[in-house]
């Protein structure tokens, strides 16, 4: 069984009322995350995350600000039955917040595609329908931007 973590990245990305997209992923229905991937080679972690995003939600670059990325880099392990050569035990993720820059129809998910779902959320909301294996990187997050709830509402950086 392989014991590797894969590099990755995720992304908070909170509209203009303080409310953080969360995506329904398709091979289980009814389990909702923020977008995140896997890093490619020679890709810098923040170029990995612009593209996650556009990949997973359509909305490109230019309708996100970055507030800041999480201080740490944060981990979790994958099921056993769900590890392999190719995806490894799990992902240590470097994780970054952006405010989404309001344009109608911005959120395009593909389709067929990893997600079936989006919608805008909190944190108390998201966290009962992450995924077990998640749950603790999502704590993480929400302890650490706070600001989520502060940001007034209207305002674009």
């Amino acid at each position: 069984m392989s014991q590797f973590f894969r590099a990755g990245v995720g992304a908070v990305i909170v509209n203009t009322k303080g409310m953080a997209l969360a995506l329904e992923r398709s091979d289980t229905v009814g389990a909702w995350q923020f977008p995140q991937g896997g890093i490619d080679d020679q890709e810098e972690p923040i170029t990995s995350v612009y593209r996650e995003i556009q990949e997973e939600t359509g909305i490109t670059p230019d309708l996100l600000h970055l507030i800041r990325p999480y201080p740490h880099l944060l981990s979790y392990e994958l099921p056993t039955q769900w590890r392999s050569l190719k995806i490894g035990r799990g992902q240590t993720q470097q994780w970054y917040l952006f405010r989404f820059l309001p344009v109608h129809d911005a959120i395009t998910l593909p389709s067929p595609g990893e997600f079936i779902n989006w919608r805008w959320t909190t944190f108390p909301e998201l966290l009962p329908v992450v995924a077990e294996f998640r749950k603790h990187i999502y704590h993480c997050l929400a302890s650490e931007f706070t600001e989520i709830r502060e940001l007034p509402k209207g305002h674009n950086p």
